[in-house]
């Protein structure tokens, strides 16, 4: 097992000695800047979604308790047509009816005398059933005193009886006030926000807990990457975001197969927001997963190399982690770090490239990001992209540097026996270029002679587009006096596809991104999703309590109207009743008349010759009475005549009941019978 730290001496006086220890692998001077600090997770305060969460609940209570005295009361609605009528119907038993017309021969009673005794029927009906009422409260009263002083669970369970009976009246009562379920629908919204506020709160005393842990415990634990298990997750999109001194750069790649095609590309100058529906996460995140990558500046990212064995992902972070003190040239508790693995073509080793930042620069970082809108998922260096890109078929030197208007460095990765061997700094000074890059590169040429991997002169390469290449080729073949091939870099949007497809199947591991930012990201994600779903519900509570009030308007407006129009038909309304009635009552006297002249006709007609009739009483328009005299020997046709006439059927109905009444009697007096006969109408079912 093999680690290198590489530090590069500058000569001819371009740097100081201070400043040769200073530079490592990366491109940050780290002497220059004051001492680094651990800084652990900003303090929680109350957040405006707190402020507006709990405004919402007292908003919603206070609508509960206007709502719940608010709804008309509905006991009054129908009384006018009610107490309508009634009235009439009150006049129709009362209402004499005319008297009958003189000239028929009848024993019918007048009408007068039946409505009579109608009311008065009704009338004695009623008296007793009220004496009846008076007797026997007293009465049950006295009856139940003796029970409920023998046991005492009666009285108990009389009292609960009606204690139940009384909360399911006033809960009825509740339930016919039409604000009572807008205003339960609130109060169930007011405890769903209330157990979201506790949820809340209960995290943020967690996260005051950790907050107070050792120093030296939280130190440790901001070192390493997160430890979690990686699990296969399927990338729906990802952004890629390059932050630059005067404009920020955004691609947007969808998958496509196995990689990421572009999207779009968004350019936003300084003070210009990002497009928000662009990088923000929303619901569709939940099942199309969003990948948000951020380029860190290469001048602030430590390269090391070292040569491990062969290993899985886990092992490779612990041999990292055990020799990182080495590795670093900051205080471990000070950096945040990650690897990319580069395997060998063959053996059990395999290169591994360890990428430092100082803690402080990376939560700066995404400070700033934050404040454009951009929560970051992975923090990415676009140069190790570059590096895979690179075809090294031979043993040389590849010098990368950095765009022009930069600090005139660039990376120089060794590559010998098809292994990346080391990762050194070189600088473009402004005078005696020539000579001051001959000097740096001699000198890590010597490391490598000593370490044993420069096993034969390298062939010098230029990865640079034309612009950078104008600037770095002819100081580099006037100084090593030897010829440069240059090779054309991958473009920005190439390098920006790379990172995509690198970074989705890089897993939760490998990541610069600290633990403590990506937990509160996803925690921020999920409270706004809850946040945004409560009010929706809200919302659509809202809406719904306006179309249930709009409609309950409407349906009083028409209640009112019915109710105008009941009350101005009202007494039309009583006066037809009255009529009717009358008109009943008319009816009746009338079909009692033609009966009663029926009968007549029947008699008349069937009475046999020599038989006397001497009474004829229609009682009531139920019974016909008929009394007469007959010879002694004209019984039998006196029991012809009871049959007879109990057969007479005119317009095709019978008149009289065959089996009911009284069928013909008589008594013998000397030579004459006394006869007498009860008829029972069979008509008065239709009456």
């Amino acid at each position: 097992m093999r680690a290198k730290r590489v530090m590069t001496e500058p000569s001819n006086g371009v740097m100081d000695h201070r400043k040769a220890e200073c530079w490592s692998n990366g491109v940050m001077e780290y002497c220059g800047a004051p001492p680094l600090q651990h800084s652990t997770t900003p303090s929680r305060q109350i957040s405006p979604t707190l402020r507006l969460a709990g405004r919402l609940l007292i908003g919603a209570g206070l609508l509960a308790v206007a709502l719940t005295g608010c709804g008309p009361s509905s006991d009054k609605a129908g009384k006018p047509s009610g107490t309508n009528g009634a009235t009439p119907q009150a006049l129709a038993k009362s209402t004499p009816a005319p008297a009958a017309r003189v000239g028929v021969i009848t024993n019918l009673a007048p009408a007068n005398s039946l409505a009579a005794a109608r009311t008065n029927a009704a009338a004695r009906a009623a008296a007793k059933a009220q004496a009846a009422q008076a007797a026997g409260r007293p009465a049950a009263k006295t009856n139940a005193a003796p029970t409920v002083a023998r046991t005492g669970a009666s009285k108990n369970a009389a009292s609960a009886a009606g204690a139940k009976s009384g909360f399911a009246e006033k809960f009825r009562s509740l339930q016919a006030n039409p604000a009572f379920y807008p205003a339960a629908g609130v109060i169930f919204v007011c405890l769903c926000l209330a157990v979201v506020l506790v949820a809340r709160l209960l995290k943020a005393k967690s996260a005051k807990a950790e907050k107070g842990a050792p120093p030296g415990t939280m130190a440790r634990a901001a070192a390493k990457p997160a430890r979690k298990k990686a699990r296969a997750v399927t990338i729906h999109s990802c952004n890629v975001l390059q932050v630059g001194a005067q404009a920020r750069q955004l691609w947007q790649f969808d998958a496509r197969g196995r990689g990421f095609v572009l999207n779009r590309e968004q350019t936003s100058f300084a003070g210009e927001p990002l497009p928000a529906r662009l990088v923000t996460k929303d619901w569709r995140s939940l099942w199309q997963r969003k990948l948000n990558v951020a380029w860190l500046p290469p001048e602030h990212v430590f390269l090391r190399v070292a040569q491990l064995p062969l290993s899985d992902l886990d092992e490779t972070l612990s041999m990292v982690e055990f020799q990182l003190e080495k590795l670093s040239p900051m205080p471990v508790a000070q950096i945040v770090w990650s690897i990319h693995v580069l395997p060998h073509a063959e053996g059990n080793l395999q290169t591994v490239i360890v990428l430092i930042v100082s803690r402080n620069t990376v939560e700066e970082f995404l400070g700033q990001l934050e404040a454009q809108g951009y929560l970051a998922d992975r923090l990415e260096l676009p140069l190790l992209d570059q590096l895979q890109a690179t075809t090294v078929s031979q043993n040389g030197a590849w010098i990368y540097p950095e765009a022009p208007g930069g600090r005139n460095a660039a990376l120089v990765a060794w590559w010998y026996g098809g292994v990346l061997q080391d990762l050194a700094l070189i600088t473009l000074p402004p005078a005696k270029r020539p000579e001051s890059l001959k000097e740096q590169l001699l000198q890590m040429a010597w490391a490598g002679e000593l370490e044993g991997w420069l096993t034969a002169p390298p062939v010098w390469h230029l990865v640079a587009d034309a612009a950078t290449t104008a600037e770095w080729e002819p100081a580099l073949r006037s100084g090593l006096e030897q010829p440069v091939e240059v090779i054309a870099p991958v473009p920005v949007g190439g390098l920006a596809a790379l990172t995509a497809t690198r970074a989705a199947k890089a897993g939760p591991l490998a990541n610069l991104m600290p633990a403590e930012f990506s937990t509160r990201y996803q925690q921020q994600f999920v409270d706004r999703l809850w946040m945004r779903g409560l009010g929706a519900i809200v919302a659509l509570y809202v809406v719904g309590v306006l179309v249930y009030f709009a409609r309950l308007e409407w349906e009083l407006y028409g209640t009112g109207a019915v109710e105008q129009q009941v009350a101005q038909q009202g007494p039309s309304y009583t006066n037809a009743l009255q009529l009717k009635a009358k008109y009943e009552v008319l009816t009746i006297r009338e079909d009692l008349k033609f009966a009663a002249l029926d009968c007549w006709k029947a008699v008349a007609e069937l009475l046999p010759d020599g038989v006397t009739l001497e009474g004829f009483n229609f009682n009531n328009g139920e019974k016909l009475i008929l009394s007469g005299t007959a010879p002694a020997d004209q019984t039998k046709r006196l029991l012809d005549f009871d049959a007879d006439i109990r057969k007479v059927a005119p317009n095709g109905q019978p008149m009289f009941d065959p089996n009911g009444g009284d069928h013909v009697t008589w008594d013998v007096r000397g030579g004459v019978v006394s006869w007498h006969c009860v008829l029972e109408l069979k008509r008065t079912e239709a009456l």
